[in-house]
């Protein structure tokens, strides 16, 4: 007997939901695969969970859940003129409003109800449909999708505030008439990148930049010596008075000034009659960010033959997400990677194994985005849906789509705020974050877990002024170097072209791009200087019990399957002003690091006695402002860097920027430092015997207690959240056969690797820019550029800002 479809469908309505407010609803992406409205499929929405599914995916939620009745959507392109005009871009992002216009087609959208297993389907709109389908179509079609919600949400949160220092700014009444033009700054000739300081009406000139443009750092100044904090830009001042560049030094950026008109009356100024002379801070960011080293590391102007297939999928920028694109690429590039997520592991199986919502669940979105990369399924050219384009005469200029990782990057930003936002963040961070995400998720599968290719053990000695030693081991997932800029190999050039500039400069003309020379140190130079000997100021020593000087040297106790390299190119100068290194490295092919291997406690050595500060000495630590300059110009806070440089006793950058990642989540992180700030915490032996009934060691139960306040159930979950945390780092803890640092495990073997991955970043700093990955596949190089994958003529070798390397 055939049911009629309007009987079978009412027949389902208990399985039929109307979404509240508060539901999240997905009907742009399926949850399993990056098929979309625009797939040749369409997408389904289960009208119970409000999940979305793809046309070779719904059938395994029907299995799974038994939920029959869906919603397909489907989209078809709409024809658009070829000469639409594209939009300059005012922000600094792209993939979102007012960014960099990606020319987005337009479409139109269809509706229909299917019930499963048949695939019966329903026209929508229908009055003939029951109410209570209607009501919950009506509410899913009208509902903003969780996807662009958690989009819009995360790019309204970098948008400019109302600075409360304009809200209640103090004007000071000193007779100072402000003329509609021909300024000049008051202490200097400089008659451009002028600020006009809002409580007492004097213009100065702006910061100077690292590269020696700008101004004379008057504005500045004048903030220090007398605490006034606003300041508005001269020449970016309109009738549009939310445009103009208002700064905030308190608040060290860009702001609003609700009474900006009321605020440039007092001095006489009348907004109205202004025109716009100047780029505001952020435009001026954005035309360097466009032209900085842009064309070098994307290979702008070079013929460069699009890929399409398997392993050559690109990433559509969501909005600033270059950084995570381009780690991406080259973490899907390893064989680590590659078998467990796509080769060990098929797109059915992570959904099975995934709870009842999977676009929260790490492994099925690692698997989904894992198969939407390396299948090739999404790496064909954009024009084969479109009937109209000559396929034969398009092949060169052929784009692909590529994958949108929205769900992707929900889940691995969920435990991080920064990487929530749609602001650039620092790809080495974003890479050790996702390393640590991917780790946490095979906790107790450790031979499944693809993170520990890249792990691999650090040992430091320290050798004391009194003669003894200690030995200190961490893991790391990155060889962090320093680049010598004193040992560059092209001295006579760049004597050469400094003669050169200095000519140009007094004739007031500007130096060609292709006259510029930078300094060319070697990579081995950089490894070198990593393994050489360190002086360490203020080394607590536990054999004459005071601080002292002592020498430190660092090696590696195994050789992980990847070795991943950064290059500190970001610097900071006097003044904690960030700074860029305009330096070329030359990076070869092959790289062999065999002499960095640590020899271990050597026979006849005397290891320092152990034992953590005492109460009065430890009172007298404070944090090497060297190392916090550093780890701040890597975007991190700057009281957690003191804490960091404290609790590690100033040994260097590595160390605190170790302990600095393993304690982020720490309760305590964002507490002033107090006097006796550091290990000589009074931890209750009770709570340390409790922790030990629990199986866990007395010194990691010490060090948890320490980190979490005393409060056992916190020092329970700081254990399981920190595996590798099981020395203080305050203690001279020696790395003998009884050492406690678990690198038993790791991977290890010979020291010879090749090239295989390079992360550019152009712009001037890790807050801006834009990042791009050279991959070496299948025997040549190839650029990913966010959804722009092709055949690299010349990789920028010598611009990494991340170099990858797979032992041979």
């Amino acid at each position: 007997m055939t049911i009629e479809p309007m009987d079978l469908l009412r027949s389902y309505l208990s399985r039929v939901r109307i979404p509240e407010p508060t539901n999240r609803i997905y009907k742009h992406e399926c949850c399993i695969s990056f098929d979309s409205p625009r797939s040749e499929g369409g997408l389904f929405i289960d009208m119970c969970t409000f999940l979305a599914f793809g046309k070779d995916f719904v059938g395994w939620n029907y299995e799974k859940t038994g939920n029959p009745v869906y919603l397909h959507i489907k989209q078809t392109k709409k024809l658009v003129p070829e000469d639409r005009p594209s939009k300059k871009p005012t922000l600094l992002a792209i993939g979102v409003d007012g960014g960099f216009d990606n020319n987005e087609p337009e479409y139109e959208e269809t509706h229909s109800v299917v019930i499963l297993p048949e695939y019966v389907s329903l026209p929508f709109p229908s009055v003939e449909l029951p109410e209570k389908v209607r009501l919950a179509v009506d509410a899913i079609v009208l509902a903003e999708g969780t996807e662009r919600k958690e989009q819009l949400a995360a790019w309204t949160a970098d948008k400019k505030k109302v600075s409360s220092y304009a809200t209640n700014l103090q004007q000071i009444d000193n007779g100072v008439v402000i003329p509609p033009s021909g300024w000049k700054c008051a202490k200097c000739d400089k008659a451009d990148n002028l600020w006009l300081n809002l409580t007492d009406g004097m213009i100065l000139c702006e910061r100077k930049n690292w590269d020696g443009t700008g101004g004379n750092n008057h504005a500045f100044e004048h903030y220090q010596e007398t605490g006034y904090p606003i300041a508005v830009k001269l020449g970016t001042i309109t009738a549009d008075l939310e445009a103009a560049d208002v700064y905030s030094y308190p608040d060290d950026e860009s702001v609003l000034d609700p009474q900006l008109a009321q605020h440039l009356a007092f001095f006489g100024l009348d907004f109205s009659s202004l025109r716009k002379t100047e780029m505001t801070t952020a435009e001026r960011e954005l035309d360097h960010n466009t032209n900085f080293d842009w064309n070098r590391i994307q290979e702008s102007g070079q013929e460069v033959d699009p890929i399409f297939g398997p392993g050559y999928t690109g990433l559509v920028n969501i909005g600033n997400s270059c950084y995570m694109a381009a780690t991406i690429q080259v973490v899907f590039s390893t064989r680590s990677f590659t078998s467990r997520y796509y080769l060990n592991q098929s797109l059915k199986k992570a959904f099975e194994m995934s709870p009842a919502d999977p676009t929260v669940d790490l492994n099925m979105q690692l698997t989904k985005l894992a198969h939407g990369i390396l299948s090739g399924k999404y790496s064909v050219p954009a024009f084969e849906n479109d009937e109209k384009e000559n396929v034969a005469t398009s092949t060169r200029t052929a784009k692909q789509e590529g994958i949108r990782p929205h769900m992707f990057k929900s889940v691995i930003a969920a435990s991080h705020p920064e990487f929530s936002s749609t602001q650039q963040q620092d790809a080495l961070e974003f890479f050790l974050h996702f390393l640590d995400q991917v780790e946490r998720a095979n906790t107790g599968k450790t031979e499944l877990d693809p993170s520990r290719s890249f792990k691999f053990g650090i040992e430091d000695r320290i050798l004391c002024s009194s003669g003894k030693v200690t030995y200190n081991r961490r893991n790391d997932y990155i060889l962090s170097l320093n680049i010598p800029l004193h040992e560059a190999t092209n001295e006579e050039e760049l004597e050469s072209f400094h003669k050169l500039k200095a000519e140009k400069l007094a004739e007031g003309k500007e130096i060609n791009a292709n006259e510029i020379v930078r300094p060319r140190v070697p990579l081995e130079t950089c490894l070198v200087n990593f393994s050489a000997p360190e002086e360490i100021q203020d080394f607590y020593s536990t054999a004459l019990k005071a601080k002292t000087t002592a020498l430190k040297t660092a090696g590696l106790t195994s050789f992980p399957d990847y070795l991943v390299l950064h290059m500190r190119r970001f610097v900071m100068e006097a003044g904690r002003e960030p700074k860029k290194l305009d330096v070329h490295i030359d990076v070869p092919d092959i790289i062999d690091i065999s002499h960095m291997r640590s020899k271990g406690q050597q026979s006849g050595e005397e290891l320092l006695p152990d034992g953590v500060p005492g109460e009065q000495d430890s009172n007298k630590i404070s944090a090497n402002e060297e190392i916090v300059a550093q780890l701040v110009s890597m975007g991190f806070n700057h009281l957690h860097c003191q804490k960091a440089a404290i609790n590690t006793s100033n040994v260097g950058v590595e160390e605190a920027m170790n302990w600095l990642l393993s304690h982020m989540d720490d309760p305590d992180i964002d507490n002033p430092i107090s006097k006796g700030h550091g290990s000589e915490t009074i931890v209750d032996q009770s709570k340390v015997d409790i922790l030990i009934s629990f199986g866990f060691e007395e010194e990691i139960a010490r060090n948890a207690l320490k980190a979490s306040g005393g409060d056992i159930e916190k020092a329970t979950d700081w254990i399981f959240n920190n595996p590798d945390a099981s020395v203080s780092s305050m203690d001279a803890s020696p790395s003998n056969a009884e050492s406690t640092t678990n690198d038993v495990n790791l991977p290890d073997g010979g020291g010879k690797y090749r090239l295989m991955g390079i992360l550019s970043h152009s712009g001037t700093s890790l807050q801006c820019g834009h990042y791009v990955a050279h991959i070496l596949k299948d025997g040549r190089w190839a650029i990913f550029n966010d959804n722009k994958v092709g055949a690299s003529i010349d990789p920028p070798k010598e611009m990494g800002y991340l170099y990858f390397f797979e032992r041979l």
